[in-house]
């Protein structure tokens, strides 16, 4: 299996790639959504909302945690989670510079 020579590419980039297969997953978007819907959460109130056994969506906090998309605090015997508005911004913004890229480009080219 070849490497992923991820360092031939620029820090956004591979930033942007580590983010977009955070979000690679349904149940991870839908954490997601439900974490802009209030101010914090904890982990069973998300297992609560989700068809997913309490394992399933403890792998998947831990995948948008290490991917920065979230934070998790200890609060007692449970983790508290919310969004990490910094790296939202990253997201956004990338997704306004494609977007403003397409705007001036449609020469309609497929």
């Amino acid at each position: 299996m070849g490497a992923t020579k991820t360092e031939h590419f620029t820090t956004t980039q591979n930033q942007i790639a580590v983010l977009a297969k955070a979000l690679g997953h349904p149940a991870r978007v839908a954490i997601i959504e439900y974490l802009m819907g209030i101010d914090t959460c904890i982990c069973g109130d998300i297992v609560n909302v989700l068809p997913l056994a309490q394992p399933t969506v403890s792998q998947h906090l831990k995948e948008l945690k290490n991917a920065g998309l979230i934070k998790g605090n200890i609060e007692g015997n449970a983790i508290c989670y919310c969004i990490d508005e910094n790296t939202l911004e990253i997201l956004q913004s990338y997704f306004a510079l494609v977007s403003a890229n397409l705007g001036k480009k449609k020469n309609n080219c497929c």
